[in-house]
């Protein structure tokens, strides 16, 4: 499985993935799926991917290296002038995989979901998030749903619901997606470290933190631990319900 959520604010963009793949218990593994297109100074995209591993990997090595186009040019990813572009070559590059590999996979019955982030900013442009189904369609995430999720997310949701919003400070967003993955990764075995993030502010560009979270590193044991102790302690001070047998 695989977990993947962008949020989008005031201040920004930040993208945060798993690496977890696994066919089974005894065939699990690490892929990065959280990917970046840079030029610098001009445009970043950051793309997360969810679903058969091997159709994803399809669609990020054409959009490095390019889709062929009948008059013999080559487009990538970074060639697109806007996200809206970008959001729709992407799709665009979805539907060619599928025509390409869809039936022989489907054939030998493996899974064909697939779904996508996208984010990023082009200079001069908005800095824009959106979430790609297989059929290469896309939503935009917006000021009154400020985060997408793909993958294993109904574990993560209830947090992101409750505390996230478009004003949320920056870097607390970042520790909500955190304790999202957290959640996430407590409930389901088939999500886990190393974790990838990325963290781009909002007319800059460039990149801000891309850093990959081992397992190990402190600061993601102390909030796994922290949100453990906070969660203990607020259910403790919530009252008893006043239902069934009065109590002595």
């Amino acid at each position: 499985m695989t977990y993947c959520v962008g949020i989008i604010n005031r201040e920004g963009l930040l993208m945060i993935a798993d690496t977890r793949t696994n066919a089974g218990l005894d065939n699990v593994a690490t892929f990065r799926k959280l990917h970046t297109f840079h030029v610098p100074g001009e445009k970043t995209f950051a793309l997360a991917t969810a679903g058969n591993l091997g159709f994803t990997q399809s669609v990020i090595s054409i959009l490095r290296e390019g889709l062929e186009r009948e008059e013999g040019r080559v487009e990538r990813l970074v060639d697109q002038d806007s996200m809206f572009q970008a959001a729709q070559f992407v799709g665009e590059v979805i539907r060619h995989v599928y025509r390409t590999d869809g039936t022989a996979i489907e054939q030998h019955g493996a899974s064909l979901e697939v779904s996508m982030l996208l984010g990023g900013q082009i200079r001069g442009r908005s800095l824009r998030l959106f979430m790609l189904y297989k059929a290469g369609n896309f939503i935009e995430a917006t000021t009154d749903t400020p985060y997408l999720q793909i993958g294993e997310h109904k574990y993560g949701k209830p947090i992101l619901d409750r505390a996230v919003t478009f004003n949320t400070d920056f870097y607390d967003a970042l520790k909500l997606g955190l304790i999202s993955m957290d959640s996430t990764m407590r409930s389901n075995l088939g999500v886990g470290l190393p974790i990838d993030i990325l963290v781009m502010r909002r007319d800059a560009i460039d990149p801000e933190v891309e850093h990959r979270i081992e397992a190990g590193e402190p600061y993601f044991h102390d909030l796994r631990e922290r949100w453990s102790a906070a969660l203990r302690k607020a259910h403790n001070d919530i009252p008893t319900p006043p239902y069934g047998l009065k109590r002595g």
